[in-house]
């Protein structure tokens, strides 16, 4: 079928990457999985094999009808769910409805809502136990930091997961083909524990959500200007001599830029500043 450039569309056709996918998400028979975007659904076919119930959100509106038609007993049967809707517009607390068990996401995921979709699902109240998602290459490894230098994307993945490289799927993998490599990652032991551990340590009796905007405040501020040092931005919101006397005490160089610092490195710069 015609895809649709706007939806970001690019149709995956590779059995290795099906299968290691499969692989990664591990489903099984008690398992609540929702998929993002299913298309024609090559991997909700694999997925309905040894999952116990799949969910899938579809945006366009002619492959929803497609996938209703294929999948009809499936349906009827209740071992999958077909929403049509934006993934963007869609509330992960009505999962809880579905199990009382954490679910997993599986998703090859539009390039152009990646950041939006692992913000919505990594920050929600009620958070996948994994991910495993097929994105653009370049974004993969800047997620898992594989040149050693940390991005306000990383950062904002660690702090609630473990984000790890599984493989690359090169560009002829999908149809149609797209300009850039693919990789598959997967983020794991998915929590707000980050947070809840640093409200402890410093004492907080503000509630988890203010927290979590506090830290990526101080995120934010730190990554603002890739040639400013980490101490200069920074002042953007704290005083310098509490700054200075913090990076002190952590053993952090005057020089020291943000994408230099690590996670638990950030958990303590929080504990100290905010």
């Amino acid at each position: 079928m015609k895809t649709k450039k706007s939806l970001g569309q690019h149709f995956l056709r590779s059995e290795k990457a099906l299968s290691r996918i499969i692989d990664e998400s591990d489903p099984a028979g008690d398992d609540l999985i929702l998929e993002i975007g299913p298309g024609e659904g090559v991997l909700t076919d694999r997925l309905l094999k040894f999952a116990g119930k799949v969910i899938t959100v579809e945006k366009d509106d002619e492959l929803y009808e497609k996938l209703k038609n294929k999948y009809q007993k499936e349906i009827e049967g209740g071992r999958l769910d077909l929403i049509r809707g934006d993934i963007l517009d869609f509330d992960p607390n009505l999962l809880k409805f579905y199990s009382e068990l954490n679910y997993k996401i599986v998703a090859n995921i539009p390039y152009n809502i990646t950041g939006a979709i692992l913000k919505k699902f990594l920050s929600a109240e009620y958070q996948p136990e994994r991910m495993v998602l097929l994105l653009q290459r370049e974004v993969a490894k800047r997620i898992v930091a594989s040149d050693s230098k940390e991005s306000i994307l990383s950062i904002s993945i660690k702090v609630y997961g473990k984000p790890r490289y599984v493989e690359m799927v090169k560009a002829g993998s999908f149809v149609p083909r797209p300009k850039v490599d693919s990789a598959i990652i997967a983020i794991e032991e998915i929590s707000k524990d980050f947070f809840e551990k640093m409200a402890q340590n410093n004492n907080l009796e503000a509630e988890l959500p203010s927290v979590e905007q506090s830290f990526f405040s101080m995120l934010r501020a730190g990554f603002s200007s890739k040639r400013k040092k980490l101490s200069s931005n920074l002042s953007a919101l704290f005083k310098k001599e509490d700054i200075s006397r913090v990076f002190g005490e952590l053993g952090l160089g005057e020089n020291t830029r943000a994408e230099e610092v690590k996670i638990e490195t950030w958990k303590k710069l929080a504990e100290y500043l905010i």
